[in-house]
C-alpha cells in the first residue's frame, strides 16, 4: 500500500533539529535537519531528510556511513542521488550515536558500549521499525564499516529490507588490511581519551588554518572536520568505535551474504587500503551466486573516502548504474 503524507514536513517518527555548522552560510537546503530518538537508550541519532516531490511514494532511501559517522560528509553525494531522482526519492541519512557534534555529547564519555558496534546496530533495526511503519519498501545503503552495520541489520530484519547497496565495504577483518595494520594502535586504550583531549586544540584553530592544513578538501567538508575536532566526546566515540570494529569484524558471514545475494549490490573502489585483499575474499564468496549479486569495480579515480572530494561524481556514478525504485 503507498502512503500519502504533506511532503513538506519530516515523517512522524523524526524530530526537528535547528542546527548550522559554525561558519557555515545561510542558504536553502534541500534537506532537513532531524533526530531520531532512541527508545533503548538515552542517545538520539542525527538525521539528514530529503522529502519526496510526490507526495505518494512507497519507497524510501536510508544512508548510513562509515567511521566517523557524520552525515553531513555525505550531503553532496545524497544531493545528487536526490537531484537524479527528479526529488521523487525520499532519502534519510542517519549518524552513528555519538558522532555528531553537540547532540548527546557527554554521554560518549559514559560508557563507551552505549556507541558501540552493538548499539549502533540496535539503533539502526529500531530505525528500520519505524520507517517500516510508513514506507513499504526499503532500499538501504552503508558506507565502509556502515555496510557491516546494514548487514547486521538484514540478519535481524530480513523481511523489513529490499535492497542493500555496500559501497567500499569493509565487513572482514579490517585489522588485516593495509590500513588496519597502519592504524589500529591508534584506537587502542588510552589513546582515543588522550586524543579526544587533544583535539579540543585542533577545533579551535582558524578556519583559515584548518583550509591551509586541508587545502585539497572543499570548504564545506573541511567545516564538517572541524565541528568534529570541536567535539571531545565525537571524537572519543569515533575512535573507540573503530577500536571494536578491528576487534570485531573478523570472518565474512557467508552464509548471510549467500542467502541475501539476490538483494545485494557492491561496490568496490579499484584500491581501496581498508579493504586490500579482502576484496577477492567477498568476490569468491559469491563466485556461485554471481547471477544474483550485482557487482561494480569502481574507477581508479574514486576513492574510499569518496565523501571528501567525490561526492557528487560518484553520486552520479550510483544514479547511473542502479535503479533504487
Amino acid at each position: 500500500m503507498t502512503s500519502t503524507r504533506d511532503v513538506r514536513i519530516l515523517p512522524d517518527f523524526l524530530i526537528p533539529w535547528e542546527r548550522k555548522l559554525p561558519g557555515q552560510q545561510s542558504s536553502e537546503s534541500r534537506y532537513l535537519n532531524a533526530v531520531f530518538k532512541h527508545n533503548r537508550s538515552s542517545l538520539s541519532s542525527h538525521v539528514l531528510w530529503w522529502s519526496s516531490s510526490s507526495a505518494s511514494t512507497s519507497v524510501l532511501f536510508i544512508f548510513i556511513p562509515g567511521n566517523p559517522g557524520l552525515v553531513d560528509f555525505y550531503t553532496p553525494f545524497l544531493d545528487t542521488i536526490h537531484e537524479k531522482s527528479e526529488g521523487r526519492l525520499p532519502i534519510l541519512a542517519r549518524a552513528h550515536m555519538g558522532h555528531t557534534p553537540f547532540l548527546d555529547h557527554n554521554e560518549a564519555y559514559k560508557d563507551r558500549s552505549s556507541v558501540g558496534l552493538t548499539a549502533q546496530v540496535e539503533s539502526i533495526i529500531e530505525l528500520i521499525d519505524s520507517a517500516k511503519v510508513t514506507y513499504q519498501k526499503l532500499v538501504m545503503v552503508g558506507h565502509s564499516v556502515g555496510s557491516w552495520l546494514l548487514l547486521q541489520a538484514l540478519k535481524a530484519r530480513p523481511e523489513a529490507i529490499d535492497s542493500v547497496f555496500l559501497l567500499f565495504p569493509t565487513v572482514t577483518h579490517i585489522a588485516r588490511t593495509p590500513n588496519g595494520r597502519n592504524l589500529s594502535w591508534l584506537f587502542c586504550s588510552p589513546l582515543p581519551r588522550v586524543i579526544s583531549h587533544l583535539s579540543v586544540v585542533a577545533g579551535i584553530l582558524p578556519l583559515r588554518v584548518v583550509s591551509y592544513l586541508y587545502q585539497h578538501w572543499p570548504l564545506p567538508q573541511v567545516l564538517v572536520l572541524r565541528s568534529l575536532l570541536q567535539s571531545p566526546s565525537a571524537v572519543y566515540a569515533s575512535l573507540t568505535m573503530a577500536d571494536e570494529e578491528m576487534k570485531t569484524i573478523k570472518e565474512a558471514d557467508t552464509h548471510l551474504l549467500r542467502t541475501h545475494s539476490d538483494r545485494i549490490h557492491i561496490y568496490f573502489a579499484e584500491d581501496d587500503d581498508w579493504v586490500g585483499d579482502q576484496k577477492e575474499l567477498l568476490l569468491g564468496i559469491f563466485s556461485e551466486h554471481q547471477g544474483n549479486v550485482k557487482i561494480v569495480h569502481g574507477h581508479r579515480d574514486i576513492p574510499h573516502a569518496f565523501c571528501i572530494s567525490e561526492c557528487i561524481a560518484y553520486g552520479a556514478v550510483c544514479r547511473r548504474n542502479d535503479s533504487y525504485e
